[in-house]
């Protein structure tokens, strides 16, 4: 006999084994670089999160390449981000055009479907069949071959139907769809994007709207996420100075790419969204490079510099013919003894973030209701949690730890809690140099 034992207690005689590994910390640190934007666009699905990985092509999902006019704060989040979620906000109206008995609707709202033409042609080698094309901006993307309209169906960029009992097609030599608008988006739609990725997994958000009304909606929802949901994210908006919060990040201007393009305040927030998610937590974006920018476009005295920076904001200075940041810090400016202005860094709310981060998700899915409330069981916990601090430690996300003195776990008021109390020095980054040249 054989199998697996519990305890020994069995009755038949064998061989009972078990097979387990070595114990190994069951804790890794978080990937980062999701960022999340909600835009107003001409093409695409309404009210959904559209996950963009770097490097994908994105002219199915929301009509254009990425080199066009209208994506230009797609382009600049992904320079940066490995992964944008992007949620469009407003519905727009269907392009459409009816071409004898058949009408063609574009698949979403917006004025790119305006830019879509349907052409019929009778086939050389079949004469009782039609090929029906669908061209956009006059490159063919769907070829049909049918005998009527019954015989159509959907594609990436239209659908059809009949306008009547006839089904029978004409040839047209170009039918292009028209009435197609963008529409506009409302406060009500922002709150259903808040609604939306708040079940998504992001690091930060920007929102590129210089909307009086919007900014203290999207602070509070990123302190309500912070405080009470344990979302460990930060929102990124432009000129919003009466935030006080490490979860808000304010930017106050903008920058000149290479080939002329003006890149202000309101556009920059796509970057520096998708840079803070991008920065790992031993990183510091202080004197970053603004990906392909080659000028700022206001520049700030040095006055003004400093009272930027002591009012918590996120701006770029010119140096070296390139746009740089000037401090990667966010809005927090009321310091106590217990909250010091350390934490308006933000390589230091990263680092912070991400040890909250990556605890909860490791007693999330290991811990939680699997591990007994004993010492051995107290143990395992600290033990893990320990292994998460060597991991910081060896990249230099923090340092001076000491795993006999800095996690303390210890049993809670009920018979089913714990209490743990951590001890950790986040490091940040040489970002002021003092020297002395003497002169002999």
């Amino acid at each position: 006999m054989a199998g697996t034992w519990v305890t020994q207690n069995k009755d038949l005689p064998g061989v009972y084994t078990n097979v387990v590994s070595e114990p190994k910390p069951l804790g890794t640190l978080s990937d980062r670089g999701v960022v999340t934007l909600p835009l107003t666009l001409s093409w695409g699905p309404v009210k959904q999160i559209i996950t963009i990985d770097a490097g994908d092509d994105i002219s199915k999902a929301l009509g254009y390449d990425i080199t066009h006019p209208s994506l230009l704060l797609v382009k600049e989040a992904l320079k940066r981000a490995k992964t944008l979620l992007v949620y469009r906000l407003n519905q727009g109206t269907k392009a459409t055009v009816t071409s004898g008995n058949l009408v063609a609707t574009a698949k979403y709202g917006g004025v790119r479907g305006n830019d879509i033409s349907i052409v019929i042609q009778a086939d050389i080698d079949t004469p009782s069949s039609f090929n029906v094309r669908t061209l956009v901006d006059g490159r063919e993307v769907d070829l049909q071959k049918v005998t009527n309209i019954d015989g159509l169906v959907a594609n990436e960029w239209v659908s059809f139907k009949a306008s009547a009992t006839d089904k029978t097609l004409a040839a047209t030599a170009g039918a292009p769809l028209t009435g197609g608008a963008d529409g506009t988006a409302t406060n009500a739609d922002h709150s259903d994007y808040m609604a939306t990725i708040e079940t998504q997994d992001f690091n930060t958000v920007g929102v590129p709207y210089d909307d009086a009304t919007l900014k203290p909606l999207y602070t509070t929802y990123v302190n309500r996420l912070r405080d009470d949901e344990g979302k460990n994210v930060q929102v990124v908006l432009p000129n919003y100075s009466a935030a006080d919060s490490e979860g808000v990040i304010n930017v106050t201007n903008g920058v000149i790419l290479s080939d002329g393009t003006v890149i202000d305040k309101v556009k920059a927030v796509a970057w520096v969204a998708a840079a803070t998610a991008a920065a790992n937590v031993n990183e510091s974006l202080t004197y970053a490079d603004y990906d392909d920018a080659v000028d700022v476009d206001v520049r700030f005295t040095k006055r003004e510099a400093i009272a930027g920076v002591q009012s918590g904001q996120f701006f770029f200075i010119f140096e070296g013919g390139k746009a740089k940041v000037q401090e990667d810090i966010n809005t927090f400016r009321s310091f106590t003894p217990t909250k010091n202005k350390y934490f308006r860094k933000n390589r230091v709310v990263r680092t912070l973030d991400g040890v909250k981060t990556d605890l909860q998700r490791v007693f999330a899915r290991s811990h939680i209701g699997k591990v007994d409330n004993n010492a051995d069981g107290r143990n395992i916990v600290k033990k893990e949690a320990i292994s998460l601090f060597e991991l910081n430690q060896q990249i230099g996300a923090i340092e001076e730890f000491n795993s006999q003195t800095d996690v303390t776990i210890v049993p809670g008021t009920d018979k089913d809690a714990i209490y743990a109390e951590y001890y950790v020095k986040p490091v940040d980054s040489i970002e002021k140099i003092y020297q002395l040249v003497r002169a002999r």
